[in-house]
């Protein structure tokens, strides 16, 4: 295995790693039932002990 090899490897399935990881946090952070757990850690910092 030559450096080449390695980093052919690492470019080409590296990126369709880090797409794959962006598209599941996107689908996560806009699915319908994760609104209120978001809405409620929104509004955290504004409430008072």
């Amino acid at each position: 295995m030559t450096y080449q090899t390695v980093s052919a490897f690492a470019q080409s399935w590296g990126l369709v790693f880090l797409v794959v990881m962006f598209s599941t946090a996107v689908v996560y952070a806009l699915w319908p039932g994760n609104k209120n757990k978001f809405k409620k850690a929104a509004h955290l910092p504004l409430e008072e002990d």
